[in-house]
């Protein structure tokens, strides 16, 4: 557990947690899930005895529930917000075992990125705890940006503040997290542009149709989970205007307001990107169906002319295999010419009828 005191111009890691909250600037209270699952009980009382509230037992499940979708819940002394991350390490998506697939299923490296870990937010009055998996790049990167305010002199040009207060540093934090979903935007959108082309290729049948069938689910797993952090965030956001005060500093709470406002703006982008890339696959499906059902047509009309030219010719040589005696041409030495003859005439004849009718173009020409 790594407990940071962060105020208005330093930051501190403390080696331990004193009792009771500092008289200025507030502590931010860093533990992985493995650390609290080892003796919640303990961590508990250590969380009670550095800032004074007492985890609920169901918010305690909570944290430790790495399926736990994105949520948020609020007591009399803190506020808890579950917010799934992505996991870069590309380890373990507990959204494939709570919903029953097979692990036999063949998803794109693009949608591979998209297993995700919760990571639990308490928010208190003068206090922040973070839970979150092990080797978290974004609370890693928080972490560096926060020790560097130790060693930054005063009055140093360009130089940038610690979050004012704890809610500034979880909107930072969430802030990162959601924009890790907008950097797949890139990838995603290649991996179905290279479907799109390979589903309309005349030349080459499409035959990944698992593929595309689990894009699909991820992608829409990819909704849900948009629209959970949402649901969360404006959650978050109603809480945050009901109990901030702002009399005293009402430019501090219009940055809290923008910062959400800015977070939720980001995940509807996400969320608006990942439908218009599920209402490109099922558009690029229905275009195939419909570019082979085309083929199809295309195939049958040329064995229809096929057929409509060899009918006559085959009414001729039908006529001739006749077992009478007397029949004209049948004796003539010119009769097999004069019929040959009379077999191209009509197909000539045939040809120009379906021509002026427009049956022999080349629709693709």
């Amino acid at each position: 557990m790594d407990i940071f005191h962060v105020s208005s111009s330093h930051v501190t890691q403390l080696e331990h947690a004193d009792s009771g909250l500092p008289a200025q600037g507030y502590l931010w209270i860093d533990v992985t899930h493995d650390e609290v699952a080892a003796d919640p009980t303990a961590w508990r009382d250590a969380i009670a005895h550095a800032t004074g509230a007492h985890i609920y037992d169901p918010h305690l499940t909570d944290v430790v529930n790495l399926s736990h979708p994105s949520y948020f819940d609020s007591t009399q002394d803190y506020a808890m917000v579950v917010f799934r991350k992505l996991a870069l390490d590309g380890s373990g998506m507990p959204e494939e075992t709570e919903s029953g697939a097979s692990p036999k299923r063949k998803i794109p490296p693009a949608l591979t990125k998209l297993a995700t870990k919760p990571v639990a937010f308490l928010l208190l009055d003068r206090a922040l705890v973070t839970v979150h998996a092990p080797n978290s790049r974004t609370i890693e990167a928080t972490r560096a940006r926060l020790l560097e305010f130790k060693t930054r002199r005063e009055g140093a040009p360009h130089a940038l503040r610690p979050p004012s207060s704890p809610e500034e540093l979880m909107l930072r934090m969430l802030n990162a997290m959601v924009d890790q979903y907008l950097a797949l935007r890139q990838p995603l959108t290649t991996q179905i542009d290279r479907w799109q082309r390979a589903l309309l290729n005349p030349r080459s049948p499409f035959n990944d149709w698992n593929a595309l069938l689990d894009a699909r689910i991820e992608l829409r797993k990819l909704d849900h989970l948009c629209e959970g952090q949402r649901d969360a965030l404006q959650e978050l956001r109603d809480y945050l205007v009901d109990t901030i005060d702002g009399s005293d500093n009402s430019r501090g709470k219009d940055l809290i307001l923008v910062r959400v406002n800015d977070v939720m703006e980001h995940i509807t982008r996400v969320l608006n990107h990942a439908q218009r890339l599920e209402s490109s696959i099922e558009s690029a499906v229905q275009i195939h169906f419909s570019a082979m059902a085309h083929r199809t047509s295309e195939i049958m009309r040329t064995l229809t002319v096929i057929t409509a030219l060899f009918m006559p010719l085959t009414l001729i040589t039908g006529i001739f295999g006749m077992n009478f005696t007397v029949m004209p041409l049948l004796k003539d030495e010119a009769g097999f010419w004069i019929t040959m003859g009379m077999m191209a005439v009509i197909v000539l004849i045939l040809l120009v009828f379906f021509w002026r009718k427009r049956y022999l173009e080349d629709n693709d020409r």
